[in-house]
Formats: C-alpha cells, structure tokens, sequence
C-alpha cells in the first residue's frame, strides 16, 4: 500500500505566512503540519512508501525539511514542475502526476497536506478493505449542515455506509455530514482518475472527482468523531494551533503525574 500527501497548492489565503514557505511545513503545536500527518499514516504497516508530492517553488523546502524525517516507510517528495497559483496542476492533476510518473500499481491512500485529525488511519483502512475493492472516504458529522454551506463536500449515506449522494460545496447543503480530504482508493480504481481528467473533469479541487467516482463506482464512508481542522485560512490555522498545543500540554501533563 502506498500514501499520498497532497501539498502543491500555494495558499494564498493564508498570505503572508505561506509566500515563503508551503502550507504543509506551517509549524503547529512547533512542529511542522504535514509531521502531524505523518504520525497518523504510521498506524499503518501495510503503508510501505509516502510520496508527498510539492510544486517547484516549495520542493527545496520539502527537501531540506526531509533530511530530518526518521519514519519507517521511506518519504519521496515528487516535483510538480509549477512555479504560481495561476499554472498550478491542481489536487486532481498532482493524483494524476504521481500515479503516472511513479507508476504506482497498488492500493493508495490520499491526504490533504493541510487536514490535521485525530483518529486512527488504520481504522480508516481497516474499514476501506472490507469493502472490497470500492473506495472509501472519510466522513466528519459537522451537526449543522448550515456549516457545510458552499465549502465542503456533502454526503448521503445508506446502508452498510454506501454514498449515496456526494455534492461539492452545495448552496443549500442536504446534510451536515461532509467528505474530508481522505480517501482509500484501491489500486484497480487508479486508472479512473486519468479517465476523469481526460473527460474535462475540474483538476483542482479534489471533491469534483470524488463526486465523479461514487457515480461511477459503489463507494463507501467512514464517518469519525474526532478531532479535525482544515486549515485553509489563518482563522482556522490559528485554531489548529492553538488546540494542538493545548492538546500537547495535557499529554505533558499526564506523563508527568
């Protein structure tokens, strides 16, 4: 099984604090965001190689702030060749880069370079593979389906967790319950997403495709309760941050008792 960190984009809603540096190397809690993640994809064995994939702006970043990384399965950090916001690739065009140009032929895991949770992926994954072969999304209950309104992807679930209605950020939301940028797809779906790309699908929010795939394929949800931010603003970045060091605090805490 192999994982993708999605961390091209440049974040120009969260200028000026991203004009030097990648969103996903923002410190949170004084530790780099995308090592967060990192800690949640370690609960997987099975995850045998990360590519993270960067622009060409940021990859030199990505590269020094490598040489310190110490996780089980080996990090590779994939070029986009783009160099702004204008001639970037999009989430959807990334997926696609990294599938063709490091010929991956296995079950994959994708997540966002800027969501931050709590939950344990091997869950997550535990829950994908006995779907068999469909994929799966992990799904945060917002309870006020007022909150998803034209910024997050909605879902209906019906039995056994199958999606039965995806929509990208709705005017008027059908439910609270919403996708978040985590997704098992399996490896005889890879091929899809060049299919979804090729037919005009939107490449740059990662939500269009999933919409595309559910109607394509039977596709499962994952719904947790849990710690979840993403950080899309300074808002939001500022909550992350300041949550996560009150979380590690409380850890220190207990260790200390």
């Amino acid at each position: 099984m192999k994982a993708l960190i999605l961390g091209a984009g440049y974040a120009t809603r969260l200028y000026p604090l991203t004009k030097t540096r990648p969103k996903p190397l923002l410190p949170v809690a004084g530790r780099p965001m995308v090592e967060w993640i990192l800690d949640r994809l370690a609960g997987v064995r099975e995850i045998d190689q990360i590519h993270l994939v960067a622009n060409a702006t940021f990859f030199g970043h990505f590269e020094q702030w490598r040489g310190g990384h110490r996780g089980k399965a080996p990090l590779d950090i994939v070029n986009d060749g783009t160099t702004s916001d204008a001639d970037k690739k999009g989430a959807v065009g990334d997926l696609d880069l990294v599938i063709r140009d490091r010929k991956i032929d296995d079950d994959l895991v994708v997540v966002a370079g800027d969501n931050l949770f709590d939950f344990d992926v091997l869950d997550f994954v535990t829950f994908a593979r006995r779907q068999r072969g469909a994929p799966a999304i992990a799904l945060k209950d917002l309870k006020d389906r007022r909150l998803a309104r034209k910024k997050f992807s909605t879902v209906g679930l019906g039995p056994a967790g199958r999606i039965t209605s995806f929509v990208e950020k709705p005017e008027d939301p059908p439910s609270s319950l919403i996708s978040i940028c985590l997704y098992f797809l399996p490896r005889q779906t890879l091929p899809l997403v060049r299919e979804y790309l090729e037919g005009g699908g939107n490449p740059d929010a990662p939500g269009y495709y999933i919409q595309w795939l559910v109607k394509r394929t039977p596709s499962y949800g994952f719904v947790f309760d849990s710690l979840w931010f993403d950080i899309g603003d300074i808002d939001s970045y500022n909550q992350a941050n300041a949550m996560f060091k009150k979380r590690q605090k409380n850890i220190e805490e207990r260790k200390r008792k």
